[in-house]
């Protein structure tokens, strides 16, 4: 692809009162993979299947089958009772390839991480979800990049996990990517 477009984080931080995690990820896929209009949108992506069998105790709480959809307003709901806030690494990114695989992902702008935390004084845990996002938030923070499932601790106490990928190219069980989710959030003091 030549000169490939800029492209512009679509969202606003969802910051929730109180929020104790902030999840992130790299950036959202194109718009033609969307089934809302808010983060893990791509019907076949993992997340809120998994949020779903954590805190609902099924993975399809908040997927709506007959529409291939996400339920956005019990998605909110969710994240806002559980106290979870949700962003991304980059600002701007090029799609070097035109897909949303994080390998052909150049970010050019990455999220200024530390004036978004200010906005969320009851969070100490940050989780990325896959290595790219990691590396980002490991370089803006002057850590190593943890082990897939583990955490590191910034010099300022922040707790930075790294959470396998929830997409599904990421060869990994549901139920195992789950319970990776479950510590972090158990660690978290949300579960």
């Amino acid at each position: 692809m030549d000169n490939p477009i800029i492209e512009r984080h679509p969202w606003e931080p969802f910051i929730p009162d109180g929020a104790k995690v902030l999840i992130m990820g790299t950036f959202p896929p194109g718009r033609h993979r969307w089934s809302m209009d808010f983060y893990y949108p791509n019907p076949i992506n993992d997340f809120w299947r998994i949020c779903g069998l954590i805190f609902l105790g099924d993975p399809l709480a908040l997927y709506i089958p007959e529409e291939k959809k996400f339920d956005l307003d019990a998605v909110k709901r969710l994240v806002t009772e559980k106290r979870i806030a949700l962003n991304d690494t980059a600002r701007e990114v090029r799609r070097l390839k035109g897909n949303a695989s994080d390998k052909y992902l150049e970010i050019l702008t990455p999220v200024p991480l530390y004036d978004l935390l200010s906005r969320m004084p009851d969070c100490r845990d940050v989780a990325t979800t896959g290595e790219k996002a990691a590396g980002v938030i490991a370089e803006i923070t002057g850590t190593p990049v943890p082990k897939m499932g583990e955490m590191t601790v910034a010099p300022d106490g922040l707790r930075i996990w790294r959470m396998p990928s929830t997409s599904r190219a990421f060869p990994m069980k549901l139920e195992k990517k789950a319970e990776y989710y479950t510590t972090l959030f158990r660690s978290a003091g949300i579960l």
